[in-house]
């Protein structure tokens, strides 16, 4: 299996990073992990086959998660895809994906697909599963809008790939991530405290529970990225493949 980052930044776009996206593959998987605004145009940059994503789970309503799925959809129809697709996110996703279409590109959640699309909504710990996929939402803590917030533990093809999503330190990080052969860890600072966000310093400060079997840091902002040269985690990067 494939993890590749089509992008990692922050909602500002923190040193030129593209808003959140991950492309998983493998050989009966192949699925996305948010889809922020800029996440079209960095999927054709990379020469990712969207019409070949089956599934694109989004962990909460904020732009840099959620707002790149009407240009995805858009470019869906105009492209003639015809095999189906899920899209599966927290609750709300049935009324915010159509309320947010409407606001970009008016009447384009009337217009009826070509494809068969699903809106699933996802509960916290309970697991759902879409083919050789299995997900795992936890809830996590990153405010009061734009939610409710989920990390996700990811099973496929004998792998198991956690998501922190955009959090504050929270107790549900520990199974989330517990083990996993990949944890993708929100990692927005230092060691500062932002409110509604992870340090580096409260996730290392747990990393001895979770015990992932490969932490990779993503959504940081400079303060993180002018410390990458210093850094004893691996820090992700726009285009970044991991091979599991």
């Amino acid at each position: 299996m494939q993890l590749r980052f089509v992008g990692c930044g922050d909602a500002f776009g923190s040193g030129g990073r593209n808003n959140t996206c991950f492309h998983l593959t493998g050989e009966r998987t192949n699925l996305l992990i948010d889809c922020g605004a800029s996440s079209l145009p960095a999927l054709k940059r990379l020469d990712i086959a969207r019409n070949d994503i089956e599934l694109i789970l989004i962990t909460h309503f904020h732009g840099d998660h959620f707002a790149g799925l009407p240009f995805f959809l858009l470019d869906a129809q105009f492209s003639r895809r015809c095999r189906p697709l899920v899209i599966a996110g927290p609750l709300g996703i049935e009324t915010k994906l159509p309320e947010l279409m409407e606001a970009l590109f008016e009447n384009s959640s009337k217009t009826k697909q070509k494809f068969e699309l699903s809106l699933v909504t996802l509960a916290p710990e309970q697991t759902a599963s879409f083919g050789a996929v299995s997900v795992t939402p936890y809830p996590v803590v990153h405010g009061e809008s734009g939610g409710p917030f989920l990390g996700y533990r990811i099973e496929a093809e004998g792998r198991v790939i956690a998501y922190s999503a955009d959090t504050e330190w929270t107790e549900t990080l520990i199974p989330l991530g517990h083990r996993a052969d990949l944890f993708i860890a929100e990692a927005y600072t230092y060691e500062k405290a932002v409110k509604n966000h992870l340090s580096l310093a409260a996730l290392g400060a747990h990393l001895s529970e979770i015990q992932p079997k490969r932490l990779v840091l993503t959504h940081m902002s400079d303060d993180m990225l002018s410390r990458l040269p210093t850094l004893t985690y691996t820090a992700a990067h726009d285009g970044m493949s991991i091979e599991l």
